[in-house]
């Protein structure tokens, strides 16, 4: 079984930074795809940045591009979410997940942790 913990969420004023982490155990197989996706309260499930296990460019969604980066371990797994330049409108709850698809919809995904809130103040 394949468990994840996201970590590093809090409080932090629009044009600050932080990175979340995803911590991830169990089987997780070489062909899998990470993905960070995020929801705020009374709004679908959103997807933010996507990377592959077996080696690809990151993809995000237009609306953190530019600002977010999606990094590897030392062991060169996806696992670290560095937010920059945040607004406002980045607050929410943030999910990782693992899926066997390279895909922005979260249904594709079928591991989630339990989610992180971070919420940006004026």
């Amino acid at each position: 079984q394949v468990q994840l913990i996201e970590s590093g969420g809090g409080l932090v004023q629009a044009g600050g930074s932080l990175r979340l982490t995803c911590s991830a155990s169990g089987r997780i197989f070489s062909s899998s795809t990470m993905g960070w996706f995020r929801q705020a309260p009374g709004k679908e499930r959103e997807f933010v940045a996507i990377r592959r296990y077996s080696g690809n460019s990151p993809k995000y969604a237009d609306s953190v591009k530019g600002r977010f980066a999606f990094s590897l371990d030392s062991a060169n797994k996806p696992k670290y979410l560095q937010m920059s330049n945040l607004k406002p409108e980045d607050t929410a709850v943030y999910y990782c997940a693992i899926g066997p698809a390279y895909s922005i919809i979260p249904s594709d995904y079928n591991t989630w942790g339990q989610g992180t809130q971070v919420t940006v103040s004026l």
